[in-house]
């Protein structure tokens, strides 16, 4: 079952998915609670949940889909943003996200010119 049709149910249909042993550890409370905290009416419950990650799935499950009011929510997930000049340092020297990220810093905007020339490769952009 796809993580998201729990958090589905808790939003929209308050249908209980969890019938058996195999549902319930197919529940990704870390994905559902992830989900739930994009808004501001779940935020919380979301938190709380995170609080007390140690119970079981089938009651973490439960809780939300009845605490949690009926609404349709819908988000895009938030994802890393890299910059070209990031990737510019990561490819000449080497270096991981976090490395190039802290090298950026310290280099100036004519050492980046450089460094986008030695690393050009042709083609269209």
């Amino acid at each position: 079952m796809n993580p998201f049709d729990y958090v589905s149910a808790i939003n929209d249909s308050k249908k209980d998915l969890i019938i058996d042993d195999i549902t319930e550890k197919n529940y990704n409370s870390f994905l559902t609670n992830r989900s739930l905290s994009y808004f501001p009416d779940t935020v919380a419950v979301a938190n709380v949940m995170n609080r007390y990650h140690h119970l079981d799935k089938k009651l973490q499950f439960h809780f939300l889909l009845n605490i949690v009011r009926k609404r349709k929510r819908f988000s895009k997930w938030d994802k890393a943003q890299t910059s070209d000049d990031i990737d510019v340092v990561k490819e000449y020297y080497g270096y991981s996200t976090e490395k190039a990220k802290s090298a950026l810093s310290l280099l100036s905007s004519s050492q980046l010119q450089e460094l986008r020339r030695r690393t050009y490769k042709g083609g269209r952009k």
